[in-house]
């Protein structure tokens, strides 16, 4: 009888149990297409190739029902030259963001890790130039609490370079 009970029990307690809802990715195509966009989409400028840049760029931004970009907000950067070629990269990404349910608009979390390819030989004028980057970075974060309320983060993408 014991065991009639406890299965009753068991079987009410299973049916009355919601199972945690199954989200979709939040960029159309998935996060295969998320990073191949962002790889793409991400302008490597001169000016971050002549300085031999690298770092981590962590910002958040809103989409809207239509997937429309808006209110990005910068949280880190190890640099600020490589804020704004991730930034114009984000700015094209209108349209591919999917919202989840009962939201008119959601807050993404991204990390973007910036760095160059090494090439095959040795060189001391990379070499040096790495250093004088190192020695005069600008790095941008926040001194203050930073809310992020409910958002998603994204996985990080990385962005590789070639210097030569």
């Amino acid at each position: 009888m014991k065991r009639i009970a406890i299965s009753i029990i068991a079987l009410l307690i299973t049916v009355s149990c919601f199972a945690q809802e199954r989200t979709i990715f939040p960029f159309q195509g998935g996060k295969e297409a998320m990073t191949g966009f962002f790889r793409d989409s991400v302008v490597v400028g001169q000016n971050i190739i002549h300085k031999r840049a690298t770092g981590v760029v962590i910002l958040k931004f809103s989409a809207d029902l239509q997937g429309n970009v808006s209110q990005t907000i910068i949280y880190y950067a190890d640099d600020a030259i490589l804020v704004t070629p991730i930034i114009e990269a984000i700015k094209k990404s209108n349209h591919k963001w999917i919202i989840p349910n009962r939201e008119k608009s959601h807050d993404y979390i991204i990390s973007v890790n910036i760095r160059y390819n090494l090439p095959d030989t040795d060189d001391s004028a990379i070499v040096k130039a790495a250093m004088e980057n190192y020695r005069n970075k600008r790095p941008i974060f926040s001194n203050n609490q930073v809310p992020l309320g409910l958002a998603t983060l994204l996985p990080a993408v990385t962005i590789n370079y070639d210097i030569m």
